[in-house]
Protein backbone atom coordinates (compact mmCIF):
# COMPACT_ATOMS: atom_id res chain seq x y z
CA UNK A 1 0.00 0.00 0.00
CA UNK A 2 1.05 3.36 -0.79
CA UNK A 3 0.36 7.00 1.03
CA UNK A 4 0.51 10.44 -0.21
CA UNK A 5 3.61 12.07 1.78
CA UNK A 6 1.46 14.88 3.31
CA UNK A 7 -1.95 14.03 5.42
CA UNK A 8 -4.37 13.59 3.21
CA UNK A 9 -8.32 14.23 4.69
CA UNK A 10 -11.60 13.29 3.81
CA UNK A 11 -14.84 14.15 4.57
CA UNK A 12 -17.78 11.81 5.20
CA UNK A 13 -21.18 13.55 4.59
CA UNK A 14 -24.14 13.59 5.95
CA UNK A 15 -23.81 10.23 7.94
CA UNK A 16 -27.33 11.19 10.18
CA UNK A 17 -26.79 7.67 12.27
CA UNK A 18 -23.24 7.82 12.57
CA UNK A 19 -22.59 4.24 11.24
CA UNK A 20 -20.39 5.18 8.32
CA UNK A 21 -16.96 4.34 10.21
CA UNK A 22 -18.51 0.96 11.61
CA UNK A 23 -19.68 -0.29 8.31
CA UNK A 24 -16.29 -1.10 6.95
CA UNK A 25 -12.55 -1.43 7.58
CA UNK A 26 -11.43 2.36 7.30
CA UNK A 27 -7.98 1.18 9.13
CA UNK A 28 -7.27 -0.48 5.81
CA UNK A 29 -5.94 2.70 4.49
CA UNK A 30 -2.80 4.84 4.47
CA UNK A 31 -1.70 5.95 7.58
CA UNK A 32 -1.22 9.75 6.52
CA UNK A 33 -5.26 9.73 5.53
CA UNK A 34 -7.36 11.05 8.18
CA UNK A 35 -10.73 10.75 8.40
CA UNK A 36 -13.95 12.82 9.85
CA UNK A 37 -17.15 12.35 9.84
CA UNK A 38 -20.10 15.09 9.88
CA UNK A 39 -23.41 13.59 10.88
CA UNK A 40 -25.54 16.97 10.09
CA UNK A 41 -26.27 18.25 7.16
CA UNK A 42 -23.84 21.27 6.00
CA UNK A 43 -26.89 23.99 5.21
CA UNK A 44 -25.86 26.52 3.24
CA UNK A 45 -23.09 26.67 0.00
CA UNK A 46 -21.07 29.73 1.86
CA UNK A 47 -21.10 26.73 4.88
CA UNK A 48 -20.77 23.63 3.22
CA UNK A 49 -17.75 25.47 1.21
CA UNK A 50 -15.83 26.72 4.80
CA UNK A 51 -16.66 23.29 6.40
CA UNK A 52 -14.93 21.47 3.43
CA UNK A 53 -11.60 23.65 2.35
CA UNK A 54 -9.26 21.59 4.26
CA UNK A 55 -10.34 18.50 2.38
CA UNK A 56 -8.64 16.76 -0.07
CA UNK A 57 -11.07 14.22 -0.97
CA UNK A 58 -15.55 14.17 0.13
CA UNK A 59 -17.41 10.99 0.48
CA UNK A 60 -21.10 12.01 -0.50
CA UNK A 61 -24.24 9.81 0.59
CA UNK A 62 -25.97 9.74 -2.27
CA UNK A 63 -27.49 13.51 -3.39
CA UNK A 64 -27.60 14.57 0.09
CA UNK A 65 -25.27 17.37 -0.23
CA UNK A 66 -25.99 19.03 -3.29
CA UNK A 67 -22.44 20.31 -5.30
CA UNK A 68 -23.05 22.63 -7.50
CA UNK A 69 -20.30 24.46 -9.69
CA UNK A 70 -20.23 27.24 -7.20
CA UNK A 71 -18.83 25.05 -4.27
CA UNK A 72 -16.30 23.21 -6.95
CA UNK A 73 -14.75 27.13 -7.21
CA UNK A 74 -14.48 27.80 -3.79
CA UNK A 75 -12.84 24.28 -2.89
CA UNK A 76 -9.03 24.52 -4.89
CA UNK A 77 -7.63 21.56 -2.76
CA UNK A 78 -10.56 19.01 -3.34
CA UNK A 79 -9.44 16.34 -5.48
CA UNK A 80 -11.92 13.11 -5.20
CA UNK A 81 -15.19 12.79 -4.63
CA UNK A 82 -16.50 8.71 -4.06
CA UNK A 83 -20.19 9.14 -3.95
CA UNK A 84 -22.21 6.20 -2.95
CA UNK A 85 -25.11 4.81 -5.74
CA UNK A 86 -24.57 5.66 -9.24
CA UNK A 87 -25.24 9.18 -9.85
CA UNK A 88 -26.63 12.28 -8.27
CA UNK A 89 -28.89 15.13 -9.76
CA UNK A 90 -27.55 17.48 -7.75
CA UNK A 91 -23.83 16.64 -8.43
CA UNK A 92 -22.55 18.91 -11.28
CA UNK A 93 -19.98 16.42 -12.71
CA UNK A 94 -19.21 18.64 -15.43
CA UNK A 95 -17.70 21.74 -12.94
CA UNK A 96 -16.17 18.40 -11.72
CA UNK A 97 -13.79 17.68 -14.58
CA UNK A 98 -13.59 21.19 -15.46
CA UNK A 99 -11.72 21.44 -11.87
CA UNK A 100 -9.84 18.48 -11.77
CA UNK A 101 -11.73 16.52 -9.62
CA UNK A 102 -12.33 12.52 -10.10
CA UNK A 103 -15.49 11.64 -9.34
CA UNK A 104 -15.95 7.63 -8.08
CA UNK A 105 -18.94 5.72 -7.44
CA UNK A 106 -20.05 2.91 -5.53
CA UNK A 107 -22.40 -0.26 -6.76
CA UNK A 108 -26.15 0.09 -6.42
CA UNK A 109 -26.41 -1.20 -2.70
CA UNK A 110 -29.63 -3.06 -3.54
CA UNK A 111 -31.83 -0.11 -3.77
CA UNK A 112 -34.25 -1.10 -6.27
CA UNK A 113 -35.26 -3.86 -3.54
CA UNK A 114 -35.58 -1.81 -0.57
CA UNK A 115 -37.03 1.01 -2.18
CA UNK A 116 -39.85 -1.33 -3.09
CA UNK A 117 -40.36 -2.81 0.11
CA UNK A 118 -40.87 0.26 2.28
CA UNK A 119 -43.34 1.73 -0.65
CA UNK A 120 -45.17 -1.23 0.54
CA UNK A 121 -44.74 -0.62 4.30
CA UNK A 122 -46.22 3.48 3.19
CA UNK A 123 -48.66 1.82 1.09
CA UNK A 124 -49.73 -0.59 4.28
CA UNK A 125 -48.74 2.24 7.15
CA UNK A 126 -51.09 4.65 5.09
CA UNK A 127 -54.58 2.28 3.92
CA UNK A 128 -54.25 0.96 8.23
CA UNK A 129 -53.62 4.11 9.81
CA UNK A 130 -50.54 2.49 11.75
CA UNK A 131 -49.17 5.38 12.68
CA UNK A 132 -52.10 6.87 14.27
CA UNK A 133 -53.43 3.65 16.23
CA UNK A 134 -49.35 2.70 17.41
CA UNK A 135 -49.50 6.28 19.38
CA UNK A 136 -53.20 5.46 20.04
CA UNK A 137 -52.39 2.14 22.17
CA UNK A 138 -49.12 4.22 23.67
CA UNK A 139 -51.67 6.64 25.57
CA UNK A 140 -53.71 4.23 26.56
CA UNK A 141 -56.56 4.05 23.99
CA UNK A 142 -57.78 1.34 21.62
CA UNK A 143 -59.59 1.50 18.14
CA UNK A 144 -60.17 4.88 16.89
CA UNK A 145 -59.94 4.54 12.85
CA UNK A 146 -61.25 2.11 10.23
CA UNK A 147 -58.65 1.12 7.58
CA UNK A 148 -59.08 0.41 3.62
CA UNK A 149 -58.95 -3.04 1.81
CA UNK A 150 -56.76 -3.02 -0.47
CA UNK A 151 -57.52 -6.73 -2.37
CA UNK A 152 -59.68 -5.56 -4.80
CA UNK A 153 -58.64 -1.89 -5.32
CA UNK A 154 -57.04 -0.54 -8.08
CA UNK A 155 -53.29 0.05 -7.81
CA UNK A 156 -51.68 3.40 -9.67
CA UNK A 157 -47.90 3.15 -11.21
CA UNK A 158 -46.61 5.93 -11.88
CA UNK A 159 -43.50 4.90 -13.84
CA UNK A 160 -43.29 1.36 -14.44
CA UNK A 161 -39.45 0.84 -14.74
CA UNK A 162 -37.62 -1.54 -12.17
CA UNK A 163 -38.98 -0.16 -8.60
CA UNK A 164 -42.68 0.54 -10.07
CA UNK A 165 -42.30 -3.29 -11.92
CA UNK A 166 -41.28 -4.60 -8.41
CA UNK A 167 -44.38 -2.57 -6.67
CA UNK A 168 -46.65 -4.15 -9.50
CA UNK A 169 -45.85 -7.44 -8.35
CA UNK A 170 -46.85 -6.82 -4.98
CA UNK A 171 -49.70 -5.55 -5.67
CA UNK A 172 -50.12 -8.67 -7.68
CA UNK A 173 -49.62 -10.58 -4.55
CA UNK A 174 -52.21 -8.39 -2.70
CA UNK A 175 -55.31 -9.21 -5.65
CA UNK A 176 -54.89 -5.54 -6.58
CA UNK A 177 -55.68 -4.27 -10.12
CA UNK A 178 -53.12 -2.88 -11.66
CA UNK A 179 -52.90 0.30 -14.30
CA UNK A 180 -49.77 2.54 -14.93
CA UNK A 181 -49.14 5.54 -17.20
CA UNK A 182 -45.89 7.25 -18.29
CA UNK A 183 -44.74 9.13 -21.43
CA UNK A 184 -42.95 6.53 -23.12
CA UNK A 185 -44.61 3.42 -21.44
CA UNK A 186 -46.07 1.18 -24.14
CA UNK A 187 -48.69 -1.69 -23.64
CA UNK A 188 -46.63 -4.38 -23.81
CA UNK A 189 -44.29 -3.17 -20.89
CA UNK A 190 -47.11 -2.91 -19.11
CA UNK A 191 -48.35 -5.99 -19.40
CA UNK A 192 -45.22 -7.62 -18.53
CA UNK A 193 -46.15 -7.02 -15.26
CA UNK A 194 -50.01 -7.72 -15.34
CA UNK A 195 -50.79 -3.92 -15.61
CA UNK A 196 -53.17 -1.79 -18.09
CA UNK A 197 -51.87 0.86 -19.70
CA UNK A 198 -54.07 3.85 -19.39
CA UNK A 199 -54.04 7.86 -20.46
CA UNK A 200 -52.52 10.14 -17.42
CA UNK A 201 -56.08 11.49 -16.77
CA UNK A 202 -57.45 7.74 -16.29
CA UNK A 203 -54.69 6.50 -14.22
CA UNK A 204 -55.14 9.00 -11.29
CA UNK A 205 -59.46 9.21 -11.67
CA UNK A 206 -59.16 5.76 -11.62
CA UNK A 207 -56.59 4.70 -8.70
CA UNK A 208 -57.73 3.78 -5.43
CA UNK A 209 -53.63 3.87 -4.70
CA UNK A 210 -51.04 6.04 -6.33
CA UNK A 211 -47.81 4.89 -6.03
CA UNK A 212 -44.90 7.56 -8.14
CA UNK A 213 -41.88 5.52 -9.48
CA UNK A 214 -40.34 8.53 -11.94
CA UNK A 215 -36.48 9.57 -12.24
CA UNK A 216 -36.54 13.38 -11.51
CA UNK A 217 -35.90 15.31 -14.46
CA UNK A 218 -37.08 18.01 -16.32
CA UNK A 219 -39.92 16.23 -17.61
CA UNK A 220 -41.28 15.08 -14.60
CA UNK A 221 -40.36 17.98 -12.28
CA UNK A 222 -43.93 19.07 -11.25
CA UNK A 223 -45.60 16.43 -13.03
CA UNK A 224 -48.07 15.42 -10.15
CA UNK A 225 -50.06 18.83 -9.51
CA UNK A 226 -53.07 20.60 -8.27
CA UNK A 227 -55.09 19.21 -11.40
CA UNK A 228 -53.99 15.92 -11.20
CA UNK A 229 -54.90 15.69 -7.38
CA UNK A 230 -58.25 16.88 -8.39
CA UNK A 231 -58.87 13.80 -10.31
CA UNK A 232 -58.25 11.46 -7.89
CA UNK A 233 -61.01 9.96 -5.43
CA UNK A 234 -61.83 11.33 -2.37
CA UNK A 235 -60.86 7.81 -0.87
CA UNK A 236 -57.18 7.21 -2.67
CA UNK A 237 -54.40 7.04 -1.06
CA UNK A 238 -51.47 8.83 -2.61
CA UNK A 239 -47.55 7.03 -2.35
CA UNK A 240 -44.36 8.99 -3.24
CA UNK A 241 -40.53 7.27 -2.36
CA UNK A 242 -38.83 8.86 -5.62
CA UNK A 243 -38.50 12.59 -5.28
CA UNK A 244 -40.17 15.13 -3.71
CA UNK A 245 -40.59 17.56 -6.34
CA UNK A 246 -42.10 15.37 -8.93
CA UNK A 247 -45.20 16.29 -6.81
CA UNK A 248 -46.12 20.25 -6.32
CA UNK A 249 -45.78 20.10 -2.34
CA UNK A 250 -48.35 23.14 -1.64
CA UNK A 251 -50.93 21.38 -4.10
CA UNK A 252 -50.60 18.34 -2.06
CA UNK A 253 -50.97 19.48 1.03
CA UNK A 254 -54.06 21.42 0.41
CA UNK A 255 -55.77 18.46 -0.92
CA UNK A 256 -54.81 16.43 2.71
CA UNK A 257 -55.57 19.44 4.74
CA UNK A 258 -59.11 19.76 2.58
CA UNK A 259 -59.44 15.83 3.25
CA UNK A 260 -59.89 15.56 -0.81
CA UNK A 261 -57.46 12.75 -0.08
CA UNK A 262 -57.96 9.52 2.13
CA UNK A 263 -53.81 9.71 2.96
CA UNK A 264 -50.26 10.07 1.69
CA UNK A 265 -47.24 8.12 2.19
CA UNK A 266 -44.19 9.97 1.99
CA UNK A 267 -40.71 9.41 1.92
CA UNK A 268 -39.19 12.14 -0.15
CA UNK A 269 -39.71 16.01 -0.09
CA UNK A 270 -38.54 19.41 -1.65
CA UNK A 271 -36.69 19.78 1.07
CA UNK A 272 -34.45 17.19 3.40
CA UNK A 273 -34.23 17.05 5.73
CA UNK A 274 -37.73 18.24 6.32
CA UNK A 275 -37.53 21.97 8.25
CA UNK A 276 -38.78 20.91 11.61
CA UNK A 277 -42.10 24.05 11.43
CA UNK A 278 -43.07 22.25 8.32
CA UNK A 279 -47.31 21.90 7.89
CA UNK A 280 -47.09 18.46 6.75
CA UNK A 281 -45.06 17.33 9.79
CA UNK A 282 -48.51 18.27 11.78
CA UNK A 283 -51.02 16.31 9.27
CA UNK A 284 -52.78 13.84 10.67
CA UNK A 285 -53.80 11.54 7.31
CA UNK A 286 -50.22 11.22 6.25
CA UNK A 287 -47.41 8.64 6.93
CA UNK A 288 -43.81 10.23 6.77
CA UNK A 289 -40.26 8.18 6.68
CA UNK A 290 -37.11 10.34 6.20
CA UNK A 291 -36.08 9.18 2.93
CA UNK A 292 -34.98 5.20 4.10
CA UNK A 293 -35.60 4.09 0.34
CA UNK A 294 -32.06 3.14 0.62
CA UNK A 295 -31.04 3.24 4.16
CA UNK A 296 -30.52 -0.49 4.89
CA UNK A 297 -27.69 -1.84 6.80
CA UNK A 298 -26.79 -3.78 3.96
CA UNK A 299 -26.89 -1.33 1.52
CA UNK A 300 -24.61 1.43 3.46
CA UNK A 301 -22.17 -2.42 3.97
CA UNK A 302 -22.12 -1.84 0.28
CA UNK A 303 -21.41 1.53 -0.01
CA UNK A 304 -19.42 2.11 2.76
CA UNK A 305 -17.03 -0.99 1.32
CA UNK A 306 -17.19 0.26 -1.90
CA UNK A 307 -16.00 4.11 -0.45
CA UNK A 308 -13.16 3.21 1.50
CA UNK A 309 -11.77 0.58 -1.89
CA UNK A 310 -12.45 3.54 -4.27
CA UNK A 311 -9.88 5.75 -1.97
CA UNK A 312 -7.65 3.48 -1.79
CA UNK A 313 -7.28 3.13 -5.36
CA UNK A 314 -7.40 6.82 -5.92
CA UNK A 315 -4.30 7.16 -3.31
CA UNK A 316 -2.53 4.14 -5.45
CA UNK A 317 -2.96 5.97 -8.77
CA UNK A 318 -5.40 2.98 -10.05
CA UNK A 319 -9.05 4.79 -9.31
CA UNK A 320 -12.17 2.97 -9.69
CA UNK A 321 -15.55 3.36 -11.19
CA UNK A 322 -14.89 6.84 -12.47
CA UNK A 323 -17.92 8.61 -13.49
CA UNK A 324 -15.87 11.53 -15.37
CA UNK A 325 -13.34 9.60 -17.38
CA UNK A 326 -12.63 12.88 -19.48
CA UNK A 327 -10.91 14.05 -16.20
CA UNK A 328 -8.31 11.42 -16.10
CA UNK A 329 -5.64 13.67 -18.29
CA UNK A 330 -6.53 17.13 -15.79
CA UNK A 331 -5.12 15.23 -12.69
CA UNK A 332 -2.15 16.07 -10.47
CA UNK A 333 -0.87 11.99 -9.71
CA UNK A 334 -0.37 12.09 -5.82
CA UNK A 335 2.75 12.31 -4.27
CA UNK A 336 3.22 8.99 -3.01
CA UNK A 337 5.48 7.19 -0.44
CA UNK A 338 6.27 4.30 1.15
CA UNK A 339 3.80 2.85 4.21
CA UNK A 340 3.97 -0.43 5.86
CA UNK A 341 1.09 -2.33 8.27
CA UNK A 342 2.93 -0.96 11.50
CA UNK A 343 2.84 2.35 10.57
CA UNK A 344 -1.04 2.13 9.28
CA UNK A 345 -1.68 0.63 12.39
CA UNK A 346 -0.88 3.94 14.19
CA UNK A 347 -3.12 5.85 12.26
CA UNK A 348 -5.06 7.82 14.45
CA UNK A 349 -8.93 6.91 15.09
CA UNK A 350 -11.07 9.08 12.29
CA UNK A 351 -13.07 11.86 14.22
CA UNK A 352 -16.92 13.08 14.13
CA UNK A 353 -17.48 16.96 13.40
CA UNK A 354 -21.00 17.57 14.87
CA UNK A 355 -22.17 20.69 12.58
CA UNK A 356 -25.10 22.66 12.88
CA UNK A 357 -27.42 22.39 9.96
CA UNK A 358 -29.27 25.78 8.50
CA UNK A 359 -31.88 24.11 6.40
CA UNK A 360 -34.83 25.33 8.64
CA UNK A 361 -34.08 28.64 7.95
Amino acid sequence: MNAISSPFRVAVLDDYQRVALQMADWRSLPASVSVEVFDRPLGSLDAAAAALQPFDAVCLMRERQPFPRALFERLPRLRLLTLTGGRAPSLDSAAATDHGVLISHTRSGGTHETTVELTWALILATARHLPREDRNVRAGGWQHTLGTRLHGKTLGLLGLGKLGAGVARIGQAFGMNLIAWSTNLTAARAGEVGAELVRKEALFARSDVLSVHLVLGERSRGLVGAVELTRMRPGAIFINTSRGPIVDEAALIAALQENRLAGAGLDVFDQEPLPPEHPLRRLENVVLSPHLGYVTAESYAEYYHDTVENLAAFLAGKPLRVLNPDVLGKMRPPPLRGDGPAERMRRAKPSFATKPSDTSA
